[in-house]
């Protein structure tokens, strides 16, 4: 049973269940839509001004948090685009404007990109973050708190069967 006496500090289990919007009013992501979001507070799972919002909070409390781009995401960068070949990809595969894809570089590592461009010949991937440049407004409210256990935080994460972050 969570104790409501417990105020949001580092090493807490915090249930949260929030709401982000953008400044045209669109929902991005709800915890109405997939559950409650459990993390270990200090833990930097959440965006780090945004964790830092939460600090002093208790069970119940709600706010709203604004969030600009250099405290969120950062601004979106020209640079982080880049043509490629169509024929890099199968031809099995359809790809979608928007369409998430994650791609190894030379080095091997795992490059998260967006496809912004579909042209016959080429394919215009966008490796920004989706939210790069967007004002990020979050209704937030806490659920519950707890104290982490051993391996919590031994482990830096929330072990729970709904936890599959």
């Amino acid at each position: 049973m969570a104790d409501t006496q417990l105020s949001v500090v580092d090493d807490l289990v915090v249930s949260l269940d929030y709401t982000l919007h953008l400044d045209d009013g669109q929902v991005v992501e709800t915890t109405t839509d997939h559950g409650t979001l459990e993390f270990l507070q200090g833990s930097g799972t959440l965006i780090p001004s945004l964790e830092e919002a939460l600090y002093g909070m208790t069970v119940g409390d709600e706010k709203e948090v604004e969030i600009t781009p250099t405290n969120g995401y950062g601004e979106e960068d020209p640079d982080a685009f880049e043509m490629v070949s169509r024929e890099l990809f199968p031809p099995d595969v359809e790809l979608t404007k928007g369409m998430g894809l994650h791609l190894r570089d030379e080095e091997g590592e795992v490059l998260a990109a967006y496809v912004a461009d579909i042209r016959p010949e080429e394919i215009l991937l966008d490796f920004n973050h989706p939210l790069a440049g967007q004002t990020l407004y979050f209704q937030v409210k806490i659920s519950a708190l707890r104290s982490a256990t051993s391996e919590e935080l031994a482990y830096g994460h929330v072990h729970s069967a709904e936890h599959e972050h």
